[in-house]
């Protein structure tokens, strides 16, 4: 089956001017999961073009986690990133699900109309949605057809703030995610320990809190895609 995943576009923090962009991690790990179940995934962004890639997710040890680093140095894997297609020019019907690749530049990008409309497409279809870490800034404010919203009464996680600021980015980032999510959301779940892997899945709809939980999350996605084979 065909699964797409989409990265931010967003190079830099607009408070402080660091760089960021997709948390490199949290596409390999999913895509190594959802490629060797002999799915197919392609990689766009909301603009188009190069994905930017947070520069912390290059660094040890982070890099060297679940192959991340190999996969950094293969370069046919890599060019994937030098040129992807926008968001605007996708067609849900094109696609058996949805991923929503993580990192601090989706709180700047994620917002994007293309993007709402595209994720309401699936939903309304009843297609996978999925989304990890930051990733689900992208799940907010998705109006569905129903008159409802994609995360009314929904069960999910997210990147928290008590995450946010052991990172050290709780003043850098433009809002809490954890808290917007937890207001529009029907219920909102972390893990019992910060940083260690939590996924939920309610129905379609699979979200996993940090970049430790991407390669389970694209264990759910692959269960799902069985089921709706």
């Amino acid at each position: 089956m065909k699964v797409l995943a989409i990265s931010t576009s967003a190079t830099h923090y607009e408070k402080t001017g660091n760089r960021t962009g997709m948390w490199l991690g949290e596409y390999t790990h999913f895509y190594d999961v959802l490629t060797e179940a002999g799915h197919d995934v392609t990689l766009a962004s909301i603009s188009g073009g190069e994905v930017p890639i947070d520069p912390v997710s290059l660094q040890p040890p982070v890099i060297n986690l679940g192959g991340t680093s190999k996969r950094y140095q293969d370069r046919e894997f890599m060019s994937q990133l030098d040129d992807t297609a926008a968001v605007a020019d996708l067609n849900a019907s094109d696609f058996d699900a949805v991923y929503l690749i993580g990192g601090h530049g989706t709180l700047f990008d994620f917002d994007d109309p293309a993007l709402k409309n595209l994720l309401a497409d699936f939903a309304d279809n009843g297609k996978i949605v999925s989304a990890v870490c930051h990733g689900p800034s992208g799940l907010l404010d998705v109006q569905l057809t129903s008159g409802s919203t994609l995360l009314s009464g929904k069960k999910i996680t997210g990147y928290t703030w008590t995450e946010e600021k052991l990172a050290r980015r709780a003043d850098a980032v433009p809002y809490s995610l954890e808290e917007k999510l937890a207001t529009e959301a029907g219920e909102f779940t972390t893990a019992k320990i910060p940083m260690t892997e939590h996924v939920i899945t309610d129905g379609t709809l699979v979200t996993g809190q940090n970049p430790m939980s991407a390669t389970g999350v694209g264990k759910e996605v692959v269960r799902l895609l069985a089921e709706h084979d």
